[in-house]
């Protein structure tokens, strides 16, 4: 008999439907929602990041959203504490937690249990590197070392992202062992993947771009600064608000900046997709669009009463 505490997970590439679906569940099965995307932690910072409105989150509890400042920092070992303290306490009151995010490194680190105790003085700089490589890909990581030591990123495949990371922690002068996944999970998880035709999930990523637009993303940005929110900080950083930066400090037009943050969605939806190959166990669900979510909610329901976690 199992007695890890157990967790459903919903994850899969941005614009999938995730959020839909967790409160669907949640909803009927008396369950909580805690959130594994590392952008809604933030407060104020709600349209670039597709938080669910303050409808959506009165209608079932989530946790780890709106719980930080965004000039603060964020790292995957908080997340990972944090999240493992609302799995077990969710478990103790007889509720069943569901994961519902779209940041891989977050999610497969809880679920695998990465440990990253090993790290010295340049974890911080280790787990920036590794959340750049994630949201940004492994072009702008290996430009990065190129302008830190062209020499080093000359003699480094693009796609060697450990070792671009060993080189510009060594050009910085870091020393870091790289964070090891534990011998086995410490939770009895069923992990359900979203997924759809890649033409499909393009389309729905430049209408959600294209709402954003009209729900006030550039102001929103123009909010944040004007509070203080440095540009330079982590959260500024992310997808949507650096290219709204763009437009506010001159470098391109609105219409051009409405573009890029949709390739760069697009491209971050196809890093996500090679991200969760890496992970065998997730069950998938193909959907279409609009996402039939009934259907979706039948076939995670199957499951998750076969397991007995409802």
């Amino acid at each position: 008999m199992n007695t890890e505490p157990k967790v459903a997970a919903i994850i899969g590439p941005t614009a999938t439907g995730k959020t839909g679906l967790g409160i669907r569940l949640a909803k009927k099965w008396g369950g909580e929602i805690i959130s594994g995307d590392s952008m809604l932690v933030f407060r104020r910072m709600d349209i670039a990041t597709a938080k669910p409105t303050p409808e959506e989150l009165a209608e079932v509890p989530h946790h780890l959203v709106d719980i930080l400042e965004p000039s603060e920092k964020y790292s995957v070992v908080a997340f990972q504490e944090q999240a493992d303290f609302w799995i077990r306490d969710c478990n103790r009151r007889g509720v069943l937690p569901i994961l519902v995010g779209g940041t891989g490194l977050y999610c497969r680190a809880l679920l695998e249990h990465y440990d990253f105790s090993t790290v010295n003085e340049s974890e911080d700089l280790r787990k920036e590197l590794i959340s750049y490589a994630e949201e940004n890909g492994n072009v702008a990581l290996h430009k990065k070392l190129e302008k830190l030591n062209p020499k080093l990123a000359e003699n480094l495949k693009v796609n060697d992202r450990k070792r671009i990371i060993r080189a510009i922690e060594t050009t910085l002068g870091g020393d870091a062992a790289f964070a090891r996944k534990a011998a086995e999970s410490p939770y009895e998880a069923v992990v359900f993947g979203l997924t759809m035709e890649r033409p499909v999930l393009y389309d729905r990523i430049n209408r959600r771009v294209d709402l954003m637009v009209m729900q006030g993303l550039f102001a929103e940005t123009k909010r944040l600064l004007q509070e203080g929110v440095p540009a330079t900080c982590q959260s500024m950083k992310s997808i949507g608000y650096r290219q709204a930066l763009q437009y506010f400090q001159g470098e391109r037009t609105k219409e051009e900046c409405i573009n890029k943050i949709k390739q760069a969605t697009r491209n971050f939806a196809k890093r996500q997709i090679t991200w969760y190959k890496k992970m065998p166990y997730i069950r998938w669900l193909h959907l279409s669009d609009p996402v039939n979510e009934a259907a979706a909610l039948k076939a995670m329901e199957e499951v998750l009463l076969q397991k007995r976690f409802i």
